[in-house]
């Protein structure tokens, strides 16, 4: 049985673009190795292998959580051009906590960060999309204290088909 949420690992090109974007997170750098040789070469499917692994961790979390990056020197990264298209089969968005949102969007804002999408309020959370490093997608959200509300996805959808 799985105990907890451990790390997710994303490939980059730009590593300090990708640190600088997840220490706004609060995640603190904590160590950088390069991974190369045939154990990697096995491991992770990728012949020839030799990439700079950087892992963060989230400063302060209990249990500990990670976003590691990994940076391939060989062979070269392969772009996603639907990485941003959220209907692509696979990963979507990773998500992360917050107490406050519209807080943390000033901020992050404030440091260049961009939305993808306007605040949404759905099954007791206030929900944002921001654009993350390499195009990924990552949210922010935000438990209401009580679950005030009781929308449900169908009320969503039954919503979005109305004529306007």
């Amino acid at each position: 049985m799985v105990g907890h949420f451990d790390h997710i690992t994303l490939v980059v090109r730009d590593v300090e673009a990708a640190k600088r974007f997840f220490a706004l997170l609060g995640f603190e750098h904590d160590r950088s190795v390069v991974i190369s040789g045939e154990i990697f070469s096995t491991y992770m499917g990728v012949p020839g292998i030799e990439a700079e692994h950087v892992t963060l961790a989230l400063a302060g979390a209990v249990p500990r959580a990670e976003v590691q990056l990994l940076a391939y020197l060989t062979p070269h990264p392969v772009p996603n051009p639907l990485i941003d298209d959220l209907r692509t089969v696979g990963f979507n968005h990773v998500c992360f906590a917050v107490d406050d949102l519209e807080t943390e969007l000033r901020r992050l804002r404030a440091a260049g960060i961009e939305t993808r999408t306007d605040v949404l309020d759905f099954h007791g959370r206030k929900l944002v999309f921001l654009r993350g490093p390499e195009g990924i997608t990552v949210e922010l959200s935000e438990r209401h204290a009580e679950q005030s509300s009781d929308q449900t996805f169908d009320d969503l959808h039954r919503a979005a088909r109305r004529p306007s």
